[in-house]
């Protein structure tokens, strides 16, 4: 019987988890004694720095690291870079609350302009 972590489903699955992970605690987190907003400080505006700011972009670089637990043939590995960074987004996605109805405000009554609120109160942009 072979082991759990060699079946490709499961080592998949771990990949997506681990991906999702660190790129959440690069992108949201303070991490432990605030040392990942440290690190996040010290790179600033820089390419880093900016990168630190997207879940997106970031879950792109972690899962190309994560993509060589699974595979390492070249056609094999651009497929699952991308499906891993793709299943993070959508776990990140599910993650964040979801956007909620509000009333308007009493003085937009009968102007459709506030349909699409970004906060309370405020129409978005």
């Amino acid at each position: 019987m072979s082991s759990l972590l060699s079946e490709p489903a499961f080592r998949f699955l771990l990949a997506t988890l681990a991906t999702w992970r660190v790129t959440h605690l690069l992108a949201h987190e303070d991490g432990p004694a605030d040392a990942v907003f440290r690190f996040r400080a010290w790179l600033g505006d820089s390419f880093a720095g900016r990168l630190m700011d997207c879940f997106q972009c970031l879950s792109l670089w972690v899962a190309a690291a994560a993509a060589i637990f699974l595979t390492l043939k070249p056609a094999d590995w651009v497929l699952t870079w991308l499906a891993l960074s793709g299943a993070a987004c959508l776990l990140e996605r599910l993650h964040k609350d979801p956007p909620t109805a509000e009333t308007p405000p009493g003085d937009l009554q009968g102007d459709t302009d506030y349909v699409l609120w970004s906060e309370k109160g405020r129409p978005a942009q």
